[in-house]
């Protein structure tokens, strides 16, 4: 199973993005509240797929894309923002294997990381209300 960590400065945004991933059996290992974090989470966590946001303190998403691909190249970084804009796209092309406005997340989000995992669907996969509570 892929892990995930989520990085963005917003706790109810990483709450909110684990709920959505857990609902679909993905696998959260950590989280981070800002770029620093994320560095330091990618390089103890090691995870599949690291979901950034653009604006953080410390040290924005896009560096933090940067410095993120150079450790750890095997990563897949996806740019989950508010920054719903060509030019936020453009910007951060480069480093990320994908671009999510946060107000599409509940319909893009779950799609785009069956992508990146070679599932063959884009299908939500739901926990079974069993599998939920045992």
């Amino acid at each position: 199973m892929a892990r995930i960590l989520i990085a963005d400065d917003n706790l109810y945004a990483r709450t909110t993005i684990r709920s959505l991933l857990d609902w679909h059996s993905f696998e959260v290992c950590g989280e981070a509240k800002d770029g620093r974090e994320a560095i330091e989470r990618v390089r103890e966590l090691k995870p599949d797929i690291v979901l950034l946001d653009i604006n953080m303190p410390e040290l924005d998403g896009v560096k933090a894309a940067y410095e993120i691909r150079r450790i750890s190249p095997q990563t897949k970084i996806v740019f989950l923002t508010i920054h719903n804009t060509l030019e936020a796209a453009r910007i951060t092309r480069m480093w990320s294997h994908g671009f999510v406005p946060k107000s599409d997340a509940g319909t893009e989000l779950i799609p785009l990381l069956n992508r990146l995992l070679g599932r063959g669907d884009d299908k939500p996969r739901r926990r079974s209300r069993r599998a939920a509570t045992s």
